[in-house]
């Protein structure tokens, strides 16, 4: 690329896509565009998750932009994944696949909706994660875990009864709120 332009399109692409997400959704998402753009935009966007020892695969899917209480430092979703809606993933995040032909666990993982994914959790191969799960730091999970249940560091699936509440509260501006759908929310209940 013309070092003239290259500083250009980095700084122009922060200002519009602050957001890797945003711009990895108009990277993948979209299908016809200019060679050039495309390609500078992949650079930017390939720098970008390399300055922060991440990566997100471009045939992930997210059904909302999930919460990053840390950032996405360190963080790996593979291809192929399915994240849904209102998921909590902190730091050191795995969330890859099985490449081993053959495995009964071949593939990408599934997210369902309302996850929190604690620090250094692994979610490895096609496995199924259902709704209002949480997923302690440092849990390796390797097998389809069913909907309102509390997965610890040793594998161990505790099912819980009732509905968790995985929102991640946080205090902005003097008020305590959650992030819905990638948007703060002022809690009024405190």
């Amino acid at each position: 690329m013309n070092i003239i332009l290259r500083p250009i399109v980095y700084l122009m692409s922060f200002i519009i896509w602050h957001d890797v997400l945003l711009l990895k959704k108009y990277l993948f998402d979209r299908k016809k565009r200019s060679f050039f753009l495309k390609k500078c935009l992949i650079a930017v966007y390939t720098k970008r998750m390399n300055k922060m020892g991440s990566w997100i695969g471009q045939n992930s899917t997210f059904k909302n932009t999930p919460v990053f209480p840390h950032g996405i430092y360190g963080i790996f979703i593979s291809g192929g994944a399915v994240i849904g809606r209102n998921v909590v993933i902190y730091q050191q995040v795995t969330i890859g696949s099985n490449t081993l032909k053959g495995n009964p666990h071949f593939g990408s993982p599934t997210i369902g909706d309302n996850v929190l994914i604690g620090a250094g959790a692994k979610i490895i191969g096609k496995v199924s994660v259902g709704n209002n799960v949480r997923i302690g730091a440092n849990a390796v999970v390797v097998r389809d875990v069913p909907d309102n249940c509390v997965v610890v560091s040793n594998g161990r699936v505790i099912q819980k009864d009732g509905v968790l509440d995985n929102r991640f509260f946080s205090y902005i501006n003097g008020k305590w709120g959650y992030f819905k759908d990638g948007v703060f929310v002022v809690d009024e209940n405190n």
